[in-house]
């Protein structure tokens, strides 16, 4: 949820499966097409991987931040904006889904927490298959296999900063729309 981008939230529910289902099937279908060479295996590993992981990301998406649903898309989307960019929402209305999104943020970012020994497992398995395809593959396997070192080794040592980076930023936009929504029911009950 964390990864993905702002604009998948101004569709509904079939739409964000779609959007991150094909970017991730074109993605590492692309890396298996280096690999191979052929395009039976880009073709399973596009189909399989939209299928199956626009579902699950959409199903993420929908049960950590399941007050979406009942927002129309422009909402959603200003809401998503706002809380990634650290500002306050521009309409005091939508301050309490600010504060949502950003509580799913939180658990999200806790639930990969958890999940941080599998990367770290994955990344040296990939990196003595990398060794390997280098000594005894093909170009299109060794080239494959540093790629993938490359963006697990990122995964590690980059995107922890990056998480911890748009946390904050939520965690200002969350404080920001609140104390916004407040001044502006404050001035309403004066008048």
């Amino acid at each position: 949820m964390i990864l993905v981008p702002g604009v998948l939230w101004r569709r509904g529910q079939v739409g964000r499966a779609l959007g991150a289902g094909v970017a991730t099937g074109v993605f590492f279908g692309a890396f298996v097409f280096v690999e191979a060479g052929s395009w039976l295996g880009p073709a399973v590993v596009f189909v399989v991987l939209s299928v199956f992981y626009g579902i699950r990301v959409a199903r993420r998406m929908d049960r950590l931040w399941p007050a979406a649903e009942d927002m129309n898309a422009a909402d959603r989307a200003a809401v998503v904006r706002a809380t990634r960019r650290g500002e306050a929402v521009g309409d005091p209305r939508l301050a309490p889904a600010v504060a949502e999104y950003a509580g799913a943020l939180r658990r999200a970012a806790e639930e990969d927490r958890l999940r941080r020994w599998v990367i770290l497992l994955v990344t040296v398995l990939a990196l003595a298959l990398a060794v390997y395809d280098t000594l005894s593959g093909t170009t299109g396997e060794t080239v494959a296999s540093w790629l993938l070192v490359a963006l697990l080794l990122a995964d590690l040592l980059w995107w922890p900063r990056r998480r911890d980076r748009l946390l904050a930023l939520a965690d200002r936009a969350e404080k920001a729309s609140l104390h916004r929504a407040h001044e502006t029911s404050g001035t309403r009950d004066e008048d």
